[in-house]
């Protein structure tokens, strides 16, 4: 058989990929609680695109003794999907501490910019911040409009920055702290959400580390992940609103590819029903992702000549977490060493021959 690679650079605290796809099965229930704040924005609830409500942080029980500046975007890119929650800032000249009570566990927590000019002299360029939830800094010294405009292959007028954070307290606080290496700066918020959701990465999955040997770096519980990239191999992008649960978007992988050696796509065949497994259960990804897969080509001659590698730009001193999901979805791949492939990141070996029919 052909050995087709796969490599990555990778970035900041968690990296969630997904290359071909995982099958489960099993109908958990996805916990409720969660909370979507339109900072800056007049009290009565407001909806977005999606027809989900979001509720002001005035007179809001999460912002106690509210401070900061509610102020007004003064205009509207035409790529944002909605005016909620970007058009509306709460803007803090000191630091300020948002207090969520929520439960204990694991949750996704997303804060949404969009860095703009708003009304009362507040320019993007001087919005130097940090972010902190509890002892964990989600940003340092961050400004929106920088990040904004060094977003890969183009720059965007708005962002999410999403983390997944294990809380044991009963409380999440999410503190602003506008820069003190910066004259005049503040921080800014357009929205924050929570999502809580089970443990997506602490609990033992089959890992691939050393070749294949267990994971010698156990992930503790109270580890915090950034999501730098989670993409749909060989499909078409999954916004948000398809992935009802958890509110995840997954981008089209294509873009990451490394040279013209792009490989094949296909979907799943039509007789072919996807289904979940205890160990994979239903909330790993919608069933989407695992409809659609990127392989080599069918002639494994060819396939020796290249390897199939996605490049992501990344910064250097973090450790990042790789998920790679996993299912065969074309027939007639039904038996092991059908398809066997080496998965190398870095340069460096993760898993020598790669069955998926093996762990099925």
């Amino acid at each position: 058989m052909a050995h087709p690679t796969l490599s990555a650079i990778l970035r900041c605290l968690t990296l969630v990929w997904i290359l071909a796809l995982a099958m489960a099965a099993d109908n958990n229930t996805i916990g409720s609680g969660q909370i979507r704040l339109d900072c800056g924005a007049p009290s009565p609830p407001s909806t977005d695109a999606d027809g989900r409500s979001w509720d002001s942080d005035t007179n809001s029980k999460f912002a106690p003794s509210l401070k900061g500046i509610a102020a007004t975007a003064s205009s509207q890119d035409p790529s944002l999907p909605s005016p909620t929650p970007y058009m509306t800032a709460r803007i803090f000249t000191s630091n300020y501490t948002y207090s969520f009570p929520v439960s204990s566990g694991c949750m996704f927590v997303r804060l949404y910019f969009y860095p703009t000019n708003y009304y009362g002299n507040h320019a993007a360029a001087d919005a130097y911040f940090g972010v902190t939830a509890g002892n964990l800094t989600l940003l340092y010294d961050f400004n929106a409009s920088q990040t904004a405009a060094a977003v890969t292959p183009v720059s965007v007028a708005f962002f999410v920055r999403e983390y997944f954070i294990n809380v044991t307290e009963g409380s999440l606080n999410l503190t602003f702290s506008p820069s003190t290496h910066h004259n005049g700066s503040h921080a800014f918020i357009n929205g924050i959400e929570i999502v809580p959701t089970p443990d997506l990465f602490t609990t033992p999955i089959p890992t691939l580390a050393n070749g294949g040997n267990p994971d010698p770096f156990p992930i503790l519980a109270g580890t915090g992940f950034q999501t730098m990239y989670r993409l749909n191999v060989g499909g078409q992008a999954i916004p948000p609103q398809e992935d009802v649960d958890f509110y995840r978007s997954w981008g089209d992988d294509s873009a990451y590819i490394y040279a013209s050696g792009y490989g094949v796509t296909f979907g799943k065949d039509k007789n072919l029903t996807i289904t979940y497994t205890p160990s994979v259960p239903n909330y790993a990804a919608p069933v989407n992702v695992y409809a659609s897969a990127r392989s080599m080509g069918p002639i494994a001659q060819v396939n020796l000549n290249y390897n199939l590698t996605w490049i992501f730009p990344v910064d250097a001193g973090f450790y990042y977490l790789l998920r790679f999901h996993f299912c065969e979805i074309q027939y007639p791949i039904t038996k092991v060493n059908q398809r066997s492939f080496f998965i190398y990141i870095n340069n460096q070996t993760a898993q020598q021959e790669m069955d998926v029919q093996v762990g099925s």
